[in-house]
């Protein structure tokens, strides 16, 4: 049988609101621990999924987040629940099953049906998720930068083009910067005196 249970909020690792919903395959092991163990075993079972949930998603970020140790090992590691679902919901599934061997069920299985920021932090998280994604372009762009100004610079001493003195390989690293790091096209100048 196939239990779906409704979207939960519940707080993640750092205490950000996550709604999230599961489906749980199960089935009935022992009818005499089914019926005399619990009153009723669906019910206990959806108890049981309600609990579990809340337990294995407080130990999870919802995204990858540093010095969190999701798997109790004491060492930061890389687990989240929209990046480490699969791991989450067998730890869900182990969990469940712990709790109703005794009512005669076994969990077959347990998947995340449902996972998102809650309505009220959702927007505020997908401009910090933007803004992450700006800074990490901007380091790839100016990482990317810096090279091709020390490959001119190498060009320009090795074949002796243009000997530059420091003041002047300072202003020519500006504006190269400039120009590759800026948003919008270099607009050319043209220098019509003497560079000295």
């Amino acid at each position: 049988m196939t239990l779906n249970n409704n979207r939960q909020k519940i707080n993640d690792a750092l205490g950000n609101p996550v709604e999230i919903a599961i489906a749980v395959m199960w089935r009935v092991t022992d009818t005499a621990k089914a019926v005399f163990n619990v009153d009723n075993y669906k019910e206990y079972l959806s108890l049981q999924c309600d609990s579990a949930l809340r337990n294995i998603v407080r130990l999870y970020p919802y995204d990858v987040a540093e010095n969190i140790d999701t798997t109790g090992d004491g060492i930061a590691d890389e687990g989240s629940l929209r990046g480490s679902s699969d791991i989450v919901a067998q730890r869900i599934r182990d969990e469940i099953q712990s709790k109703v061997q005794e009512a005669g069920l076994e969990v077959i299985e347990a998947r995340i049906t449902y996972l998102a920021y809650a309505p009220e932090i959702a927007a505020v998280m997908l401009q910090r998720q933007q803004a992450s994604a700006i800074i990490d372009a901007r380091k790839m762009i100016v990482d990317g930068a810096v090279g091709m100004v020390e490959m001119a610079l190498e060009r320009l001493n090795e074949k002796q083009t243009v000997v530059l003195d420091e003041e002047r390989k300072a202003a020519m690293v500006s504006n190269l910067l400039v120009v590759l790091c800026g948003n919008r096209d270099a607009q050319p100048i043209v220098n019509s005196g003497s560079l000295y």
